[in-house]
């Protein structure tokens, strides 16, 4: 086949524009992100030769090697892995099929510091883009395993790249750099220097499972010498923790994650007995940005007897700890074990349970020890591990005890997060219930009419803003006997400035109201399925809330958008007696016996309590006229 030339894709090429103009300060990791490809490839085909799904392919010596000309000014990675194919070529590399990558410049483009910058890239799985910061050329030779063709992949970083089959590739991944001249005040060093090789090799791929050779040009006399081994292959998660640094402990969660920062928490746990295996986790500093879509890829590298089975073992951990990163190496499990398999392995099973509780445990001991901490943690992480409270019975109170949530509660440091432990020992003689109020936003909380008299009575409420607490909510019910109360739903007793009301008031009152109530539900019947005096409203003129059992509009829309069919349920309309414009509702309706020109009024009324709440009116144009003639009137 002739070479063909491809243009880039519009978002690879804004990246290569961004690696060629780095502004990373720290230029040295594309070797780590080189070596971190290679390691992976050599994994892939000692699988693939296990499962015998790699006919003919040389597993003899895996291993990858490192190659400097320093007249050349080029620097070789290469590796014997699995290989690609033209097609792989073409789409692993001369395109980004990563559907983050427009978030990726986004984000990249608003961080403000370089270390923020360099932050971003590795989570977007663009690691192979880097070799632009230091070379003006790029060229990569590869063929898979079992082929018999090669590719050659070239590329100068402008916008376009070249493409061509070779019949005499070696098996595996070598990536030509033709180096930038070195350039110390922007931190571009000198790569054709063996020091520097062995410098970064060391700092960031010492653990990598695979030798990792220096060969060719070793001395600065250019003299040839023999191939060097420069890591120590050392597996951290089997050696003690005095044995191994922070350091090391942040670079094999940086090659396992393609994080270039450092995790928030390391974990480790050596289970002993019947069924032996070695775990060592992260909790990452930063949520990535694709935690909540389908596309996200979760859980831990499964590994028997030191060798790599596969990437993202889900059965590792519960959806809700997803976002744990880590290595498990287990000495009993099958070489050839599958996906499948593993869902029903009890051996997987109990792994899960221990690895959870551990978690779990790491957790709650980081909110106890360390605030700060573990406010990141919550930040980053609190509303994904909530869904554990929907889909983990078994481990709900270890959840519930390292939750924390925004509440009214006013301590020494302002309003901050609170857990249900010490809400519960701030509740007031006669409370019964912890109260709570759901929301897309603090500001819709805030504003809400629901809070009005639990603010004027200094009731703490508890304010939720992530999705899943309309779920989670009604899944856990209640906590240390108290039972969880949103304050949208059924009827609120307070106590209080509704207590003074003697009894004969509180009658004659209702006697007062009875006929513009029952006229309202009759004009409001399609929206509405009862119109009762409030005990809540203490500002707004009327609100709506939900029956104890019904489900929120939320939870409905929820339901919904997973193509769930919920019947709508109508809801209760709650009026202010003490409102002045509910007064004058009332002494218009007992005054007229032609009620037609109130009728608007009525509408406009619970229109006003839907939005006040977050929602939007059924006919929001008619909404707009309404309150236009309203506002025409008064002027």
């Amino acid at each position: 086949m002739p070479t063909e030339t491809f243009e880039f894709q519009v978002e690879a090429r804004q990246l290569l524009q961004l690696m060629i103009h780095s502004v990373y300060s720290n230029k040295d990791v594309f070797l780590r992100e080189l070596v971190s490809n290679a390691s992976d490839a050599l994994d892939k085909l000692r699988l693939a030769a296990l499962r015998d799904e790699a006919p003919g392919a040389d597993v003899s010596d895996l291993h990858i090697e490192l190659e400097i000309d320093r007249d050349a000014r080029t620097l070789t990675v290469r590796d014997n892995g699995i290989g690609m194919s033209y097609d792989e070529v073409g789409r692993l590399i001369g395109t980004i099929a990563n559907s983050g990558t427009a978030q990726f410049l986004r984000e990249l483009k608003e961080a403000q510091d370089g270390a923020g910058a360099e932050g971003l890239i590795g989570q977007f799985g663009v690691g192979f883009y880097s070799a632009f910061m230091v070379a003006d050329e790029v060229t990569l030779l590869t063929r898979r395993a079992g082929e018999e063709k090669g590719t050659r992949w070239s590329s100068r970083g402008e916008g376009t790249y070249t493409l061509e089959a070779v019949d005499d590739a070696p098996q595996g991944t070598s990536v030509v750099l033709h180096l930038k001249p070195a350039d110390p005040e922007n931190q571009l060093h000198d790569y054709t220097s063996v020091w520097t090789i062995k410098e970064i090799v060391k700092r960031y791929s010492d653990f990598i499972t695979w030798p990792v050779r220096l060969v060719g040009e070793q001395g600065e006399d250019s003299a040839v010498a023999e191939p060097e081994t420069l890591n120590s292959m050392k597996a951290l998660w089997a050696r003690s923790r005095d044995e191994v640094s922070e350091d090391e402990y942040h670079e094999l969660y940086k090659h396992i994650s393609h994080d270039w920062r450092d995790p928030l928490e390391t974990i480790q746990l050596q289970a002993e007995g019947t069924f032996e295996y070695q775990a060592l986790l992260f909790v990452p500093g930063h949520a990535p940005h694709d935690l909540f879509t389908r596309d996200h890829r979760h859980g831990l590298q499964l590994y028997v007897k030191r060798v790599f089975i596969m990437d993202d073992c889900e059965a590792l951990l519960p959806s809700y700890l997803r976002f744990v990163k880590g290595v498990v190496d287990a000495q009993d499990l099958s070489l050839n074990v599958s996906r499948e398999i593993l869902q029903q392995d009890r051996h997987i099973r109990m792994m899960q349970r221990r690895l959870t509780k551990k978690v779990l445990a790491s957790v709650r001991t980081m909110m106890t020890d360390d605030a700060e901490r573990y406010a990141t943690f919550w930040r980053e992480f609190g509303a994904v591990l909530k869904e554990g409270l929907v889909t983990d019975s078994d481990n709900r109170d270890a959840i519930l005890s390292v939750c924390s949530f925004a509440s009214t509660h006013q301590g020494e440091d302002g309003v901050g997060p609170v857990s249900l432990r010490s809400y519960v020992e701030r509740m007031r003689d006669g409370q019964d219930a912890i109260y709570y109020i759901t929301g897309e936003s603090r500001q819709s909380i805030d504003n809400s009419p629901h809070m009005e008299a639990f603010r004027e009575r200094g009731i703490e409420v508890l304010l939720l803003t992530d999705p899943v607490d309309e779920v989670w909510t009604d899944a856990v019910g209640e906590f240390d006997g108290k039972p969880l109360r949103s304050i949208t739903k059924g009827e609120i007793d307070l106590g209080g400035s509704e207590e003074e009301k003697s009894e004969g008031e509180r009658e004659k009152q209702a006697e007062e109201y009875a006929g513009l109530l029952a006229w309202m539900r009759e004009q409001l019947d399609e929206d509405i399925k009862e119109v009762r005096l409030s005990s809540r409203l203490t500002v707004s003129p009327a609100c709506v809330v939900a029956d104890a059992n019904d489900l929120t509009p939320a939870l409905e829309n929820m339901y919904r958008a997973m193509g769930q069919e919920v019947p709508r349920s109508k809801r209760i309309l709650e009026l202010n007696p003490d409102h002045a414009l509910v007064k004058g509702l009332n002494a218009a309706h007992r005054a007229q016996e032609d009620r037609s020109a109130l009728v608007d009024t009525a509408e406009l009324l619970y229109s006003l309590a839907v939005v006040a709440e977050g929602g939007r009116p059924k006919d929001p144009a008619r909404f707009v006229r309404l309150v236009a003639d309203r506002m025409e009137r008064g002027l």
